[in-house]
């Protein structure tokens, strides 16, 4: 289904996000909230002026009504990137000549170092947990294992399906953003998890396709996976935030402090580019006490 807004250009753009570059939902409809956002700012304080006559000014004029509100510098560079995108793609359609957004300076952003449980309260959790009896338990402790162990994104794992998890090959196929395949690697103890899973799985789930079901055979609820990850992550670790996506973080930033190769940790992530990567090549304070008393003379 086709989302759309009262504005034509914009319907024309969200129509070749969602069928041509096959950006899911949640993604296209992000893009349509910011971009709507902008058009009834236009349309409220220039009525009736064509997109074509947009101008730098104008944006940063939107931008700084925004920043005065105490918007954040990361909310208001993916405001100034969904504006490139849609005037990029009325460039390549040949409705403009040249994009507004060339004067258009993102504002930095204060890069924080992702939080990560640490490998010892990991280990805690796996060892030391009590996971709740039976279906329920047992799919709460194998899902935490999975984000651990591969990095997956919620919404990755939620949509994986039995026939992505190959099991003689020990490996998972993942549809990442912007329909992505990558291929993740994972333990024979976790293959061996799985293939108990899959064949205890409730008779209620015949004809599921998903990996993960419920004890009632239904796909998995995000809502639901992130309040279990949260109550058990509570139990081994202080950090504030306790989502399955600081799961995916522990995962990197174990891996990077053990010693792999940044590309190969962007490609088990999914990341287009190295930047997003280069946020786990971070060291742990632990870390570096010990290689400060391994290396220098005075430690």
């Amino acid at each position: 289904m086709t989302i759309q807004t009262r504005y034509a250009p914009l319907n024309a753009f969200l129509a070749y996000l969602q069928f041509e570059k096959r950006y899911s939902r949640h993604t296209t409809t992000s893009y349509a909230n910011d971009l709507t956002q902008f058009f009834d700012f236009i349309e409220t304080q220039y009525e009736g002026l064509a997109f074509q006559q947009i101008t730098g000014t104008l944006v940063r004029t939107w931008l700084a009504s925004m920043k005065e509100e105490e918007m954040s510098s990361k909310s208001l560079n993916r405001k100034i990137s969904s504006l490139k995108s849609f005037f990029k793609y009325h460039i390549q359609q040949g409705a403009l000549a040249k994009s507004p957004m060339e004067t258009v300076i993102s504002p930095k952003v204060n890069k924080r170092l992702p939080s990560f449980v640490t490998e010892q309260d990991m280990e805690q959790l796996f060892t030391n947990l009590a996971f709740a009896e039976g279906w329920k338990g047992f799919t709460e402790k194998l899902v935490i294992h999975v984000f651990y162990a591969t990095g997956m994104r919620l919404s990755e794992l939620i949509q994986c399906k039995e026939t992505q998890v190959d099991l003689a090959k020990r490996i998972i196929k993942v549809i990442g953003k912007g329909n992505k395949e990558r291929i993740l690697p994972i333990s024979p103890e976790l293959a061996s998890e799985l293939q108990l899973y899959i064949q205890q799985k409730p008779t209620e789930a015949q004809g599921n396709p998903y990996l993960f079901v419920t004890e009632n055979g239904k796909m998995l609820q995000p809502r639901a996976v992130y309040s279990f990850v949260k109550k058990y992550l509570g139990q081994v670790t202080t950090l504030q935030k306790k989502s399955p996506h600081i799961l995916r973080h522990s995962f990197a930033t174990h891996l990077m402090n053990n010693g792999a190769d940044l590309n190969a940790v962007k490609e088990l992530l999914g990341h287009s580019s190295l930047a997003a990567t280069q946020v786990y090549t971070h060291n742990t304070i632990d870390q570096l006490k010990a290689v400060f008393a391994k290396a220098h003379p005075k430690a």
